[in-house]
C-alpha cells in the first residue's frame, strides 16, 4: 500500500474516531471525559439541568457527578408529605434540609415536589383520632397548614414547585382520579393548593406535574384541566411533563404536539423526571418472564441513544418555552426503575451507567 494509501485511510479511521459518541470535532473521546464541562455547561444557553438526588447521593463520587452535570437539584422522596409530615404538627426537616445546604454551598436551584398527592400521604391526613374519614373544611385546614409550614421554611431556596401531582385519572374515559383528595373535596383541592402554595411564597414559580402527558387521550385531559385553572384565575405558572419515557415512546411528533398544546395556554413547561426505559412502560406489577432478559444489547444501546438525541433536539428547538430538564436519579447504578414493576429486573434508563460513566447516549445529548 502507497504512503498516500496510507495516510488517506489512517485520515478516515481519525475521523470516524473524533465523530463518533458525540464528540466535538477536533476533541478525542477521551479528551471530552476528563473534559471539565458538564452536562449544565453544554445547555447553559437553553435550560438548567437537573437530577433527582437523595441525602445518601449528596457526599462521595455521586456528590462530584452532580457538581459537574448538575445546575438545579429535586428530591426524589424526602419532601413528600410522608416523609415531611409523617404525624401531624410534627415535621421531618433534617434530609430535606441536608439537600438545600448542599444545593447552597455548590449554588444550585431547587425544585420542590411536592406539596399535593396521593401516594406518599400519611393516612392521618383524611382521618380524625378515631379514624372517621373527615371533612372537606377540615382536610383543606390541613393541607394550607402543610403547605404553609414546609414552602415557608424553604422561602426563597426553592424557586420551584410542583404543587399537585398527578391528579389526571389514569382510565381514558374518566377526568380527574378518584383519590381520597378528590372524594372529599372535588377539585377545590386542586386550587387551594396552588393559592395556599402562592400565598406562602408569591415568587415562586408553581407547576402542576404529571406522567404519560404527550400520549393523546391523557394529553387532552391534562389540557383540559390546565385550561379550566387558567381561566378560573388560578396561580400557575406551568406544567410538569415526567418524561418516564422509553425507546418506544413518545414519537417526535407527540412530543411536539404536547409541548404546543400546553404552552398554548401561556405555560411554561419542565421536564420534571426523565429516563428512557429499554423496556415499554408498564405500570402495573407483573412477574419477570422465564426469557425476559436482563441485558443492555447493543441494539438496545443503539435505540436508546437515538431516542435521547431526539428528545433533546426538540428540548433545544423549544428552549423559550422549556425552563428547566430534570432527571430521575443519577444514574444506571440505582434507579427506581430497577424491580418496578417487574421484580428483580433490572434496568438501563439513564445518560451515565453503572460505573457514573458516560454512556454513548450522553455523547449524543452534548454534540449539536
Amino acid at each position: 500500500m502507497s504512503a498516500k494509501n496510507i495516510f488517506s485511510n489512517y485520515t478516515l479511521f481519525l475521523f470516524f474516531v473524533l465523530g463518533f459518541g458525540g464528540c466535538k470535532t477536533g476533541q478525542s473521546l477521551s479528551s471530552n471525559q476528563t473534559d471539565a464541562r458538564g452536562l449544565k455547561d453544554f445547555y447553559k444557553n437553553y435550560f438548567p439541568i437537573g437530577v433527582a438526588v437523595g441525602k445518601r447521593n449528596l457526599s462521595g463520587e455521586e456528590s462530584a457527578l452532580i457538581k459537574k452535570h448538575f445546575n438545579s437539584i429535586t428530591a426524589e422522596n424526602d419532601m413528600k408529605m410522608e416523609s415531611m409530615q409523617p404525624i401531624e404538627g410534627k415535621f421531618n426537616w433534617r434530609e430535606a434540609d441536608s439537600i438545600i445546604s448542599f444545593a447552597a454551598q455548590n449554588n444550585i436551584k431547587v425544585r420542590g415536589h411536592n406539596l399535593c398527592w396521593h401516594e406518599q400521604a400519611p393516612s392521618w391526613f383524611f382521618t380524625d383520632k378515631a379514624g372517621k374519614e373527615i371533612n372537606k373544611t377540615l382536610l383543606l385546614q390541613r393541607l394550607k397548614a402543610h403547605i404553609d409550614a414546609v414552602v415557608g421554611r424553604y422561602k426563597g431556596k426553592i424557586y420551584a414547585w410542583d404543587v399537585v401531582n398527578e391528579a389526571i385519572d389514569d382510565d381514558s374515559t374518566k377526568y380527574l382520579r378518584n383519590s381520597k383528595w378528590y372524594q372529599i373535596c372535588g377539585e377545590d383541592f386542586i386550587i387551594k393548593a396552588f393559592e395556599y402554595a402562592h400565598a406562602a411564597d408569591p415568587d415562586a414559580k408553581l407547576y402542576y406535574n404529571d406522567y404519560n402527558t404527550e400520549r393523546p387521550e391523557k394529553r387532552e385531559r391534562v389540557y383540559r384541566l390546565l385550561k379550566s385553572l387558567k381561566d378560573k384565575g388560578v396561580p400557575i405558572d406551568g406544567v410538569g411533563l415526567q418524561a418516564h419515557w422509553s425507546i418506544y415512546e413518545p414519537t417526535e411528533k407527540e412530543l411536539v404536539t404536547a409541548i404546543k398544546r400546553y404552552s398554548s395556554l401561556g405555560l411554561k413547561i419542565q421536564f420534571t423526571e426523565l429516563d428512557l426505559s429499554i423496556y415499554p412502560w408498564e405500570k402495573n406489577k407483573r412477574a419477570k418472564r422465564a426469557n425476559e432478559s436482563d441485558d443492555y444489547t447493543a441494539e438496545l444501546e443503539g435505540q436508546q441513544v437515538a431516542k435521547y438525541k431526539m428528545v433533546f433536539n426538540v428540548f433545544r428547538k423549544y428552549k423559550n418555552v422549556i425552563t428547566n430538564v430534570t432527571f430521575w436519579n443519577i444514574s444506571d447504578r440505582r434507579t427506581w426503575l430497577d424491580g418496578y414493576p417487574v421484580p428483580g429486573r433490572k434496568n438501563y434508563p439513564l445518560l451515565f451507567d453503572t460505573q457514573l460513566k458516560p454512556k454513548k447516549a450522553y455523547w449524543g445529548v452534548i454534540k449539536f
